[in-house]
C-alpha cells in the first residue's frame, strides 16, 4: 500500500483518512472484520463478576454507527438500487454490502468472486473513489455538532458525542409529573430494570431520547439510518451500540457493564487493544476479559510498560476516562491504495501520481497552506501485520502559494514529483 500525505499549518483533530480505507487495509492485513457485534449475554449465572472501584461516571456518551455506510451512499446517490442485495467494489474485495446481501450469505471483506458465488444477483458498484463517502461523512458529523460541539469523528462511519452537559440541562428543567413519566427509547441492555429514583438512569435515558433525535435527524436530512448505544464512557458506548442491529440503539446503565464486558469472547474484541498488543497478551496466557482482569498488575506492568498496562487492565474493567475530543478540521489530508503486486519503479511512479492528482485537488478546496508532504508504503506480510515505511519533507513556501491557484496545480505535481525522488526509498518494490 502507498499513501501520500500533506499537513496543512492548522493543525487541529485528527488524520480523516486513517480510518478511511480501513476495510481495504484490514483485508490485506488479514484482520477481522470492521464491526464489532456484541452478543445480547446470558444471566451471569453465579460468575463472580468484579466490579472496579470508584463506581459510575456521571458523563452520556453515544457512539453512532451509521449501517452499511457506503452502500447507503450508493442508494442514496441511485434508488433503484433500493431493495437489491447490493456490495460495494474495491479492488477484488466487497469491503461493505447491504443488508440484502447479507441475508443471501455476503459478508464484509469477502472477495468478490466468492461474493458472487454466494449470491448471483448481486449487485456490484465500485467504490474506490472516497469523495461521496467522505463529504456525506462530514455532512453527518457537522448535523450531529448542531446537537452537541463535542463530537469525534472515528473513521468515515463512527462519531462519539458527549451529551453530558445538554442532558443536564434537559433534567434541571424536568417538573416532577414529567420524571415519572420518563421512558427509555430503543433497547436497554440486559434487559436490566430502569430506576427513575437513580439520577444515573435519569441522566442515560434522557441521553437515550436525544439519541433517536440525532437519528431521525439523521434520516430527515441525510437519508441515512445508523446505531446508536448510550453509556457513561466512550468504550463502554462502543460496545453496547453494536448489540441491536441495524438502526436501533441500546442504553448501557452502570450495573451491567461488566455483563457486557464479559460478553466479549476474546480481548481483542475490545476496543483499544490492538493487534500486537493482544500478541503479548496471548503469549503471556490472557486471552479472554477475565484473564485480563485477574492477571498480575505488576507482571504485565514488566511486560507491557506501566502507562499500557494500567490503560488496558482498567479498559478490562469497562473504565475509560478518555474525553470526547472534538475533530475539527483534519489534520492531515492522504490519499492511499492497496494492491496485490507493485514490482517495478515504473509501476509505482505511476500509481503515486494517480495518489498526487486527488491529493492536490482536496490541498486546493481546503484553501489551508501544508506545510509538510510525507510518502507511506506499506508491506504485508503473512503473519497478518505489515511492516511501515515513511518518508517526508517540507514543501518551499514559493510552492504552496502556487497552490492557491488551480492553473499552476501541475507545476505543484511536478515538484513533489522531484520531491518524491529525493525521499531516499529503495527503488526495488516489491509485493
Amino acid at each position: 500500500m502507498e499513501k501520500l500525505g500533506v499537513e496543512p499549518e492548522e493543525e487541529a483533530g485528527r488524520d480523516e483518512e486513517e480510518d478511511a480505507a480501513k476495510a481495504m487495509d484490514r483485508a490485506e492485513a488479514g484482520e477481522a472484520g470492521c464491526s464489532r457485534d456484541a452478543p445480547v449475554p446470558e444471566e451471569p449465572g453465579g460468575v463472580p463478576w468484579l466490579v472496579p472501584e470508584g463506581g459510575s461516571s456521571s458523563r452520556v456518551i453515544v457512539h453512532v454507527d451509521l449501517d452499511c455506510f457506503y452502500a447507503q451512499v450508493e442508494m442514496i446517490s441511485n434508488p433503484e438500487l433500493k431493495g437489491k442485495p447490493l456490495g460495494v467494489q474495491q479492488k477484488y474485495l466487497v469491503v461493505t454490502c447491504n443488508y440484502e446481501a447479507r441475508k443471501l450469505g455476503v459478508k464484509k471483506l469477502m472477495t468478490v468472486r466468492d461474493a458472487k458465488e454466494k449470491c448471483p444477483q448481486l449487485v456490484l458498484v465500485n467504490g474506490e473513489d472516497l469523495t461521496r463517502y467522505r463529504e456525506m461523512s462530514y455532512k453527518v458529523t457537522e448535523l450531529l455538532e448542531e446537537f452537541s460541539p463535542v463530537v469525534e469523528r472515528l473513521g468515515f462511519d463512527e462519531n462519539f458525542v458527549d451529551l453530558t452537559e445538554m442532558v443536564e440541562k434537559r433534567r434541571q428543567q424536568l417538573q416532577s409529573g414529567e420524571l415519572s413519566a420518563l421512558t427509555v427509547w430503543g433497547h436497554v441492555y440486559n434487559d436490566q430494570y430502569v430506576n427513575l429514583h437513580d439520577i444515573l438512569h435519569v441522566r442515560l435515558l434522557i441521553g437515550s431520547q436525544i439519541a433517536a433525535e440525532m437519528r431521525e435527524a439523521m434520516y430527515n436530512q441525510l437519508g441515512l439510518t445508523g446505531c446508536a448505544g448510550v453509556a457513561s464512557n466512550k468504550l463502554l458506548a462502543k460496545l453496547v451500540s453494536g448489540v441491536f442491529k441495524p438502526n436501533q440503539q441500546t442504553v448501557l446503565l452502570p450495573e451491567s457493564s461488566q455483563v457486557l464486558i464479559q460478553s466479549l469472547n476474546h480481548v481483542k474484541e475490545m476496543p483499544g487493544i490492538g493487534y500486537k498488543t493482544t500478541k503479548r497478551l496471548e503469549a503471556l496466557g490472557i486471552r479472554s476479559v477475565h484473564d485480563l482482569q485477574t492477571f498480575s498488575s505488576k507482571i504485565l506492568e514488566k511486560e507491557l510498560g506501566i502507562s499500557v498496562a494500567q490503560r488496558i487492565q482498567k479498559l478490562s474493567f469497562g473504565e475509560d476516562n478518555s474525553p470526547v475530543t472534538p475533530s475539527g478540521p483534519p489534520q492531515s489530508f492522504s490519499e492511499e491504495d492497496s494492491f496485490k503486486k507493485c514490482s517495478s519503479e515504473v509501476e509505482a511512479k505511476n500509481k503515486i501520481e494517480e495518489l498526487l492528482a486527488s491529493l492536490l485537488n482536496r490541498v486546493c478546496q481546503d484553501g489551508r497552506k501544508p506545510h509538510t508532504i510525507r510518502l507511506i508504503i506499506r508491506r504485508y506480510s503473512p503473519e497478518n501485520h505489515c511492516s511501515r515505511e515513511s518518508r517526508q519533507c517540507p514543501i518551499p513556501s514559493h510552492v504552496i502559494q502556487k497552490l492557491r491557484t488551480e492553473n499552476e496545480r501541475h507545476s505543484c505535481g511536478r515538484f513533489f514529483q522531484r520531491q518524491r525522488n529525493k525521499l531516499g526509498f529503495s527503488t526495488i518494490w516489491k509485493n
